[in-house]
Protein backbone atom coordinates (compact mmCIF):
# COMPACT_ATOMS: atom_id res chain seq x y z
CA UNK A 1 0.00 0.00 0.00
CA UNK A 2 1.28 3.69 -1.04
CA UNK A 3 2.31 5.78 1.84
CA UNK A 4 -0.22 8.13 0.98
CA UNK A 5 -2.92 5.47 0.97
CA UNK A 6 -1.64 4.77 4.51
CA UNK A 7 -2.65 8.35 5.88
CA UNK A 8 -6.12 8.69 3.89
CA UNK A 9 -7.38 5.66 5.76
CA UNK A 10 -5.96 6.91 9.08
CA UNK A 11 -8.79 9.39 8.61
CA UNK A 12 -6.97 12.07 10.80
CA UNK A 13 -5.07 10.01 13.15
CA UNK A 14 -1.70 10.27 13.64
CA UNK A 15 0.43 7.23 12.29
CA UNK A 16 3.41 6.07 13.39
CA UNK A 17 6.84 4.67 11.53
CA UNK A 18 10.75 4.12 11.95
CA UNK A 19 13.68 4.94 10.05
CA UNK A 20 16.33 2.49 10.37
CA UNK A 21 20.23 2.11 9.22
CA UNK A 22 21.33 -1.25 6.99
CA UNK A 23 23.99 -2.97 8.53
CA UNK A 24 27.95 -2.57 8.08
CA UNK A 25 28.04 -4.84 6.08
CA UNK A 26 26.85 -7.61 8.69
CA UNK A 27 23.79 -9.54 9.88
CA UNK A 28 20.68 -8.33 9.99
CA UNK A 29 19.96 -9.25 12.84
CA UNK A 30 20.35 -6.40 14.45
CA UNK A 31 17.24 -4.15 12.33
CA UNK A 32 15.14 -7.03 13.50
CA UNK A 33 16.15 -6.68 17.01
CA UNK A 34 14.96 -2.76 16.52
CA UNK A 35 12.17 -3.67 14.66
CA UNK A 36 11.17 -6.85 16.82
CA UNK A 37 10.50 -4.44 19.97
CA UNK A 38 9.11 -1.24 18.13
CA UNK A 39 6.35 -3.35 16.21
CA UNK A 40 3.74 -3.09 18.93
CA UNK A 41 3.06 0.45 17.75
CA UNK A 42 2.01 -1.04 14.47
CA UNK A 43 4.02 1.23 11.98
CA UNK A 44 2.17 0.71 8.61
CA UNK A 45 5.87 1.60 7.01
CA UNK A 46 9.54 1.48 7.72
CA UNK A 47 11.85 3.65 5.92
CA UNK A 48 15.29 2.18 4.85
CA UNK A 49 18.18 4.36 4.49
CA UNK A 50 21.05 4.58 1.42
CA UNK A 51 24.39 5.28 1.81
CA UNK A 52 26.50 6.35 -0.80
CA UNK A 53 29.99 4.98 -1.70
CA UNK A 54 33.06 6.46 0.08
CA UNK A 55 36.33 6.33 -0.40
CA UNK A 56 39.51 4.95 0.97
CA UNK A 57 43.57 5.22 0.01
CA UNK A 58 45.18 1.89 0.01
CA UNK A 59 48.90 2.01 0.09
CA UNK A 60 50.65 -0.49 -2.66
CA UNK A 61 53.73 -2.15 -1.97
CA UNK A 62 55.19 0.89 -4.70
CA UNK A 63 54.34 2.94 -1.67
CA UNK A 64 51.58 4.57 -3.76
CA UNK A 65 48.47 5.11 -2.77
CA UNK A 66 45.57 3.32 -4.86
CA UNK A 67 42.06 5.08 -4.14
CA UNK A 68 39.35 2.40 -4.09
CA UNK A 69 35.59 2.84 -3.91
CA UNK A 70 33.42 0.83 -1.17
CA UNK A 71 29.82 0.97 0.02
CA UNK A 72 30.40 0.24 3.78
CA UNK A 73 25.90 0.40 3.87
CA UNK A 74 24.85 -1.83 0.67
CA UNK A 75 21.24 -3.87 0.91
CA UNK A 76 18.39 -1.29 1.04
CA UNK A 77 16.49 -2.98 -1.44
CA UNK A 78 17.06 -6.26 0.30
CA UNK A 79 16.26 -5.17 3.80
CA UNK A 80 13.46 -3.68 2.37
CA UNK A 81 12.10 -6.91 0.86
CA UNK A 82 13.04 -8.62 4.16
CA UNK A 83 11.24 -6.57 6.32
CA UNK A 84 7.99 -7.06 3.66
CA UNK A 85 8.73 -10.66 3.88
CA UNK A 86 8.81 -10.99 7.97
CA UNK A 87 6.40 -8.34 9.24
CA UNK A 88 3.87 -7.69 6.53
CA UNK A 89 4.55 -4.10 6.73
CA UNK A 90 5.37 -1.82 3.87
CA UNK A 91 8.85 -0.70 3.21
CA UNK A 92 9.99 2.67 2.27
CA UNK A 93 13.25 2.49 0.23
CA UNK A 94 15.35 6.13 0.17
CA UNK A 95 17.07 6.53 -3.21
CA UNK A 96 19.66 9.03 -3.51
CA UNK A 97 21.50 10.67 -6.34
CA UNK A 98 25.12 10.46 -5.17
CA UNK A 99 27.02 7.65 -6.77
CA UNK A 100 24.31 5.86 -9.22
CA UNK A 101 23.89 6.53 -12.49
CA UNK A 102 20.08 6.84 -14.23
CA UNK A 103 20.32 3.29 -15.27
CA UNK A 104 21.67 2.29 -11.94
CA UNK A 105 18.85 4.33 -10.50
CA UNK A 106 16.33 3.08 -13.55
CA UNK A 107 17.51 -0.47 -12.53
CA UNK A 108 17.11 -0.34 -8.68
CA UNK A 109 13.54 1.02 -9.55
CA UNK A 110 12.84 -1.89 -11.72
CA UNK A 111 13.83 -4.23 -8.97
CA UNK A 112 11.88 -2.46 -6.54
CA UNK A 113 8.76 -3.30 -8.84
CA UNK A 114 9.30 -6.75 -9.10
CA UNK A 115 9.71 -7.34 -5.12
CA UNK A 116 5.99 -5.41 -4.66
CA UNK A 117 7.77 -2.10 -3.27
CA UNK A 118 5.77 0.73 -4.28
CA UNK A 119 6.92 3.74 -2.09
CA UNK A 120 10.41 5.27 -2.64
CA UNK A 121 11.75 8.64 -0.88
CA UNK A 122 13.80 9.95 -3.32
CA UNK A 123 16.81 12.09 -2.09
CA UNK A 124 19.63 14.27 -3.38
CA UNK A 125 22.51 12.23 -0.82
CA UNK A 126 25.21 13.74 1.11
CA UNK A 127 28.50 15.20 -0.67
CA UNK A 128 31.36 12.27 0.25
CA UNK A 129 33.17 12.76 3.21
CA UNK A 130 35.91 14.94 2.82
CA UNK A 131 34.40 16.72 0.13
CA UNK A 132 33.36 20.04 0.06
CA UNK A 133 30.06 20.09 -2.50
CA UNK A 134 27.89 17.01 -3.63
CA UNK A 135 29.35 15.90 -6.97
CA UNK A 136 26.80 13.83 -8.94
CA UNK A 137 27.87 10.52 -10.95
CA UNK A 138 28.56 10.77 -14.41
CA UNK A 139 25.30 10.62 -16.32
CA UNK A 140 24.34 11.00 -13.03
CA UNK A 141 21.50 12.62 -11.60
CA UNK A 142 22.23 16.10 -9.67
CA UNK A 143 18.95 16.97 -7.92
CA UNK A 144 16.74 15.26 -6.35
CA UNK A 145 14.04 16.67 -8.71
CA UNK A 146 15.56 15.01 -11.67
CA UNK A 147 14.61 11.85 -10.13
CA UNK A 148 11.46 12.53 -9.19
CA UNK A 149 10.81 13.20 -12.87
CA UNK A 150 12.52 10.09 -13.69
CA UNK A 151 10.89 8.06 -10.99
CA UNK A 152 7.03 9.69 -12.55
CA UNK A 153 8.65 8.72 -16.30
CA UNK A 154 8.51 5.14 -15.47
CA UNK A 155 4.87 5.41 -13.29
CA UNK A 156 3.86 6.71 -16.93
CA UNK A 157 5.43 3.58 -18.71
CA UNK A 158 8.52 5.17 -19.98
CA UNK A 159 11.81 4.03 -19.45
CA UNK A 160 15.11 5.76 -20.50
CA UNK A 161 15.40 3.53 -23.42
CA UNK A 162 12.97 4.97 -26.40
CA UNK A 163 12.56 1.84 -28.04
CA UNK A 164 10.78 0.70 -25.22
CA UNK A 165 6.85 0.80 -26.32
CA UNK A 166 4.69 0.06 -24.42
CA UNK A 167 6.85 -0.46 -21.29
CA UNK A 168 5.06 -1.64 -17.98
CA UNK A 169 4.00 1.35 -15.64
CA UNK A 170 5.23 1.19 -11.96
CA UNK A 171 3.35 2.60 -9.54
CA UNK A 172 5.27 4.35 -7.16
CA UNK A 173 4.72 6.33 -3.88
CA UNK A 174 7.03 9.04 -3.94
CA UNK A 175 8.00 10.87 -0.83
CA UNK A 176 10.94 13.88 -0.49
CA UNK A 177 12.72 15.48 2.24
CA UNK A 178 11.48 18.83 3.55
CA UNK A 179 13.57 21.32 5.81
CA UNK A 180 12.29 23.44 8.40
CA UNK A 181 14.76 25.58 8.88
CA UNK A 182 15.59 25.53 4.81
CA UNK A 183 18.23 23.47 3.43
CA UNK A 184 21.71 24.46 3.76
CA UNK A 185 22.60 24.90 0.71
CA UNK A 186 19.67 26.98 -0.10
CA UNK A 187 19.94 30.78 0.25
CA UNK A 188 16.83 31.66 2.16
CA UNK A 189 13.51 29.38 2.72
CA UNK A 190 11.92 31.03 -0.36
CA UNK A 191 14.37 29.36 -2.94
CA UNK A 192 13.87 26.55 -0.88
CA UNK A 193 9.70 25.71 -0.89
CA UNK A 194 10.29 26.53 -4.65
CA UNK A 195 11.94 23.38 -5.44
CA UNK A 196 10.10 21.52 -2.65
CA UNK A 197 6.85 22.87 -4.95
CA UNK A 198 8.40 21.95 -7.99
CA UNK A 199 9.02 18.09 -6.57
CA UNK A 200 4.97 17.62 -5.82
CA UNK A 201 4.45 19.35 -9.18
CA UNK A 202 6.80 16.56 -10.99
CA UNK A 203 5.16 13.62 -8.84
CA UNK A 204 5.95 13.33 -5.12
CA UNK A 205 3.37 12.80 -2.67
CA UNK A 206 4.61 13.61 0.09
CA UNK A 207 7.28 15.15 2.62
CA UNK A 208 9.36 14.02 5.15
CA UNK A 209 10.77 16.75 7.48
CA UNK A 210 15.09 16.67 8.79
CA UNK A 211 14.79 16.06 12.22
CA UNK A 212 13.69 19.57 14.29
CA UNK A 213 13.96 20.21 18.02
CA UNK A 214 11.76 23.35 18.03
CA UNK A 215 8.00 22.91 17.08
CA UNK A 216 6.89 26.59 16.19
CA UNK A 217 9.76 25.75 13.36
CA UNK A 218 7.58 22.88 11.92
CA UNK A 219 4.18 24.61 12.52
CA UNK A 220 6.01 27.66 10.62
CA UNK A 221 7.26 25.69 8.26
CA UNK A 222 4.06 24.03 6.98
CA UNK A 223 2.44 27.22 7.05
CA UNK A 224 4.97 28.51 4.83
CA UNK A 225 4.38 25.67 2.45
CA UNK A 226 1.03 25.85 2.42
CA UNK A 227 1.22 29.67 1.53
CA UNK A 228 3.53 28.46 -1.62
CA UNK A 229 0.41 26.19 -2.90
CA UNK A 230 2.37 22.58 -1.28
CA UNK A 231 -0.44 20.81 -0.09
CA UNK A 232 0.78 17.08 0.00
CA UNK A 233 1.15 15.81 3.68
CA UNK A 234 4.33 16.86 5.69
CA UNK A 235 5.56 14.40 7.80
CA UNK A 236 7.99 15.54 11.13
CA UNK A 237 11.16 13.75 11.40
CA UNK A 238 11.91 13.11 15.40
CA UNK A 239 15.71 12.46 16.34
CA UNK A 240 15.67 12.45 20.25
CA UNK A 241 19.21 14.60 22.09
CA UNK A 242 20.94 11.32 23.43
CA UNK A 243 24.74 12.16 24.16
CA UNK A 244 25.79 15.79 25.21
CA UNK A 245 28.23 16.42 22.01
CA UNK A 246 25.73 16.75 20.10
CA UNK A 247 24.76 20.01 20.95
CA UNK A 248 27.36 20.43 18.52
CA UNK A 249 27.51 17.91 16.67
CA UNK A 250 24.14 17.89 15.12
CA UNK A 251 24.20 21.41 14.42
CA UNK A 252 27.17 21.37 12.72
CA UNK A 253 26.09 18.21 10.65
CA UNK A 254 22.66 18.73 9.97
CA UNK A 255 22.41 22.49 9.90
CA UNK A 256 19.82 22.75 13.09
CA UNK A 257 19.10 25.14 15.95
CA UNK A 258 18.94 23.87 19.44
CA UNK A 259 16.30 25.71 21.78
CA UNK A 260 17.69 27.51 24.20
CA UNK A 261 15.74 25.29 27.23
CA UNK A 262 17.24 22.56 25.74
CA UNK A 263 20.98 23.49 25.39
CA UNK A 264 20.37 25.16 29.48
CA UNK A 265 19.18 21.74 30.19
CA UNK A 266 21.85 19.75 28.62
CA UNK A 267 24.39 21.73 30.08
CA UNK A 268 23.35 21.23 33.34
CA UNK A 269 23.09 17.70 33.08
CA UNK A 270 25.64 15.52 35.31
CA UNK A 271 25.90 12.72 32.79
CA UNK A 272 25.27 11.69 29.41
CA UNK A 273 22.64 9.66 31.18
CA UNK A 274 21.04 12.14 32.15
CA UNK A 275 21.58 13.76 29.14
CA UNK A 276 19.31 10.92 27.51
CA UNK A 277 16.71 11.42 29.90
CA UNK A 278 16.66 15.02 29.00
CA UNK A 279 16.35 14.13 25.56
CA UNK A 280 13.48 11.51 25.73
CA UNK A 281 11.12 13.90 27.73
CA UNK A 282 12.54 16.54 24.97
CA UNK A 283 11.12 14.50 22.17
CA UNK A 284 7.98 12.90 23.81
CA UNK A 285 7.10 16.66 24.78
CA UNK A 286 7.74 17.45 20.73
CA UNK A 287 6.11 14.21 20.13
CA UNK A 288 2.64 15.13 22.10
CA UNK A 289 2.35 18.13 20.37
CA UNK A 290 2.50 17.59 16.98
CA UNK A 291 -0.18 14.67 17.57
CA UNK A 292 -2.45 17.57 19.68
CA UNK A 293 -1.78 19.55 15.88
CA UNK A 294 -3.09 16.52 14.00
CA UNK A 295 0.05 15.96 12.09
CA UNK A 296 -0.36 12.41 9.56
CA UNK A 297 2.46 10.61 11.45
CA UNK A 298 5.34 10.80 13.57
CA UNK A 299 9.02 9.85 11.86
CA UNK A 300 11.39 8.93 14.42
CA UNK A 301 15.15 8.39 13.31
CA UNK A 302 15.99 5.19 15.69
CA UNK A 303 19.72 5.27 14.72
CA UNK A 304 19.39 2.17 16.23
CA UNK A 305 18.51 4.01 19.90
CA UNK A 306 16.26 1.20 20.38
CA UNK A 307 15.16 1.37 23.88
CA UNK A 308 15.34 5.01 23.76
CA UNK A 309 12.75 5.41 20.89
CA UNK A 310 10.55 3.04 23.11
CA UNK A 311 10.00 4.89 25.56
CA UNK A 312 9.08 8.00 23.27
CA UNK A 313 6.61 5.64 21.89
CA UNK A 314 5.20 4.48 24.47
CA UNK A 315 3.88 7.87 26.08
CA UNK A 316 2.70 8.86 23.04
CA UNK A 317 1.08 5.88 21.67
Amino acid sequence: MKVTEHFQNAKGKTLISFEVLPPLKGSMQGIFNTLDALMEFKPPFIDVTYHREEYLYKMRPSGYYEKSSIRKRPGTVGICAAIMHRYGVDAVPHLICGGFSVEETENALIDLNFLGINNVLALRGDARQFEDKFTPEANGHKYALDMVRQIADMNGGKYLDANIVGGEATNFCIGVAGYPEKHFESPNLISDLHFTKEKVKAGASYIVTQMFFDNKKYFEYVEACRAAGIEAPIVPGIKPLTKRYQLNSIPRKFFVNMPEDLVKAVVKAKDDEAVKEIGIEWAIAQSKELKAAGVPCLHYYTMSETEIIRKIASTVF
